[in-house]
């Protein structure tokens, strides 16, 4: 709902999209959306198209002799900016946490077409089924796509399994929806593509932030049962493939059931949860460019708010001692560091919150202590591990070492693991491997990364 002065709303009314370009030339596509109630008050949103956010309340609209001011309280954001004459374009500025950025917003009909490059177009070349079976175990019912190749069955298949975090079946993120591209691929070569969504998450029943690693698990091996079900499936031949968390799931699978013929795991674990956030922590800063005495501040401060996680089991008092910590630190922090001094205290408040609540959660416990390599080197079937060269979240060198040796130590004969060189956390073609890349990047998976992928899988699922 809007505040400030308004006059000749039918000059701004409508779709507003402009390009804001941050840092390492970044770009992230604004649109605001400007609508006038009956009763005379003026309605606004805005969806920040390449980061997956969309109806984000913009509270303040004020517009008089042709300047326009969106306020958006949220994020700390505010356009100020001057309609031109021809009624098309609002030239302007974006501010936000100190910084201001050049920006230009065009008046547009309709809404941007979102689709990356690499999603597929309708009509596929194969069939597609909305599927629903249940974890009887856990009480939740999953609700996937199926698609299947339009040659003679019975397929051998594969199930997805999402990375950390709550996930659709396509795991989207950031404009990006890798597993409608993976299942794309794979479906044309001939394989069943089973992707899910997340226990509480979509079509999906069930509690996800309750949700351990071993929770999601017991839903794959759900998912392993429904395709054994299925007569256009042939049983012998099923298959997982894991990205991130997904990784360390897919091991967990194979060592509980028989039925699982092969994994893939994308960016996948070989360390602790512990070990993985410091690398990544260190590696994400650096690519930044914070200096090395902010980075030993962060690591230490790291290390005790995990030290309580790990030795509190009550969750109120970790609670409040994980709160005391991050309220320490932001106290220390020097003006010129802290991007939080424009912030109320209630936003702070509720921004240590929801950060403790994650911190507690039984997600967090398991993901922080769970060593993969013991059930690594259970794992008998054949294994291929893969991961970006500039992966700073899953860091290639000492996962995929550490994988490699709990297989051969545990005697699989059959494993492949690589480093593919130029790719990030994402299997994108990057220049630094940056999170803050991830939706500028068009391609949403490498071609050389899906051939890899489909090309083992081929070699592992042709009958003798």
């Amino acid at each position: 709902m809007s505040s400030g002065n308004i006059e000749n709303i039918k000059d701004i009314e409508g779709m507003w999209l402009g390009s804001l370009e941050v840092q390492g030339g970044t770009k992230i596509r604004l649109l605001f959306n400007i609508s006038a109630s009956s009763d005379g008050s003026v309605n606004a949103t805005m969806d920040t198209l390449d980061q997956g956010a969309s109806g984000i309340p913009v509270e303040t609209v004020a517009y008089k002799n042709g300047d326009l001011r969106l306020e958006v309280k949220s994020i700390k954001g505010v356009f100020e900016g001057t309609l031109n004459e021809d009624g098309k374009t609002i030239e302007g500025e974006w501010k936000q946490a100190g910084s201001v950025f050049p920006l230009v917003l065009s008046r547009i009909d309709e809404n941007p077409d979102l689709r990356r490059e690499q999603d597929p177009v309708k009509p596929y070349p194969y069939n597609e089924e909305e599927v629903v079976y249940e974890n009887k175990d856990a009480g939740v019912t999953l609700a996937g796509t199926l698609t299947l190749p339009r040659s003679e069955g019975p397929f051998p298949a594969v199930i997805l399994i999402t990375g950390s975090g709550p996930q659709n079946r396509d795991e989207e993120l950031l404009g990006h929806r890798p597993f409608l591209v993976l299942s794309d691929y794979l479906t044309r070569r001939g394989i069943a593509v089973l992707r899910v969504d997340d226990r509480g998450i979509g079509g999906s029943t069930g509690n996800f932030s309750q949700a351990t690693t071993e929770d999601f698990a017991g839903d794959v091996l759900a998912g392993i049962e429904f395709l054994k079900s299925r007569k256009d499936i042939d049983s012998a031949r099923i298959g997982l493939i894991g990205h991130s968390e997904g990784g360390l799931i897919a091991p967990l699978v194979a060592v509980q059931s028989p039925d699982v013929s092969f994994i893939v795991m994308m960016a996948g674990p070989g360390l602790t949860g512990e070990e993985i956030l410091y690398l990544q922590s260190d590696l994400i800063s650096r690519a930044g460019g914070a200096d090395n005495e902010t980075i030993a501040r962060n690591d230490a401060l790291m290390k005790s708010i995990y030290s309580v996680v790990k030795e509190e089991q009550n969750n109120t008092i970790a609670a409040e001692k994980l709160r005391k910590l991050i309220k320490d630190e932001m106290e220390n922090i020097s003006e010129d560091e802290n991007t939080n001094s424009s912030y109320s205290e209630a936003d702070l408040d509720a921004q240590i919150n929801a950060q403790v609540q994650t911190l507690v959660s039984p997600w967090m416990r398991f993901f922080l202590t769970y060593d993969p390599k013991p059930t690594l080197m259970q794992v008998k079937c054949p294994v291929l591990a893969i991961n970006g060269e500039k992966d700073l979240q899953v860091p290639p060198e000492e996962n995929l070492q550490a994988i490699e040796e709990a297989l051969k130590a545990g005697g699989n004969k059959d494993y492949t693991v690589k480093e593919l060189p130029g790719l990030n956390h994402l299997f994108q073609t990057t220049k630094t491997g940056s999170p803050s890349e991830y939706a500028a990047i068009e391609e949403t998976i490498s071609p050389t990364a899906l051939e890899v992928i489909g090309n083992w899988i081929s070699e592992h699922t042709q009958k003798n």
